[in-house]
């Protein structure tokens, strides 16, 4: 057989924990002691020898305080060799936290290292504008996380001064946690922003971090994670 064609699909050398594999799949460094927390469901293919959890105690515990009833599916995967996650072709962000804190949207989240600090979390100042509470997974520490966004996304950096970035609720996918967040009402625009037929909400990050923001408004998964 010509194996000419399928070169360039072919798996590329292991350069970090996490790393992207095209722009929808994502390639895994296992090692024995380095689990990870993973989607339930996601894995596409290893290498090696990795064994999965799909219901670990630490997930049902935390399940129980996700007050919408959904919960988050995680499975523990552990193991030495290669592992592959996608999520039905969404675009994969990996993001390598140092000391770090992101807030993401549950359905978003796609792997990160189980040492890390987690749990959901009420998303402060949303019930004003949003008409609900809005909750989210926190994640801390120094690790890897790798997210999903439907399309290629946008990370803005915020910087460090008083100028605030606008995002439509609906579009965001995580956020550095330390950035100051308010919600904004537009009339307007509300023809131009948004989805809604009466008013267009947005919220303002300012401060130092970053925001993930995917290239669709589809308020499907948002309205799962609210309470």
């Amino acid at each position: 057989m010509n194996q000419t064609p399928i070169q360039g699909y072919a798996p590329t050398p292991v350069t970090a924990r996490m790393e992207n594999h095209g722009s929808s799949m994502l390639k895994v460094a296992m090692q024995t002691g380095q689990d990870l927390f993973a989607r339930t469901g996601s894995m596409v293919a290893y290498e090696g020898y990795v064994q999965y959890d799909p219901n670990p105690p630490a997930v049902r515990q935390m399940a129980s305080q996700w007050l919408t009833g959904e919960g988050m599916p995680l499975m523990r995967c552990h193991g030495d060799g290669l592992l592959y996650l996608a999520d039905y072709g969404a675009d994969v962000v990996c993001l390598q936290l140092n000391g770090d804190s992101l807030s993401v949207n549950g359905t978003n989240v796609l792997a990160f290292d189980a040492h890390l600090q987690w749990g959901v979390e009420r998303v402060k100042g949303m019930a004003k504008f949003a008409g609900q509470g809005l909750f989210n997974v926190g994640i801390s520490g120094t690790g890897w996380v790798a997210l999903t966004s439907r399309g290629t996304p946008i990370v803005v950096d915020c910087g460090r001064g008083d100028d605030e970035t606008y995002v439509d609720p609906d579009a965001l996918v995580a956020w550095s946690s330390n950035l100051r967040m308010k919600g904004k009402r537009s009339f307007k625009a509300s023809s131009l922003i948004g989805r809604g037929s009466g008013e267009a909400y947005q919220l303002g990050f300012s401060g130092e971090g970053f925001v993930v923001v995917q290239p669709s408004e589809d308020s499907t998964d948002r309205l799962r994670a609210r309470g």
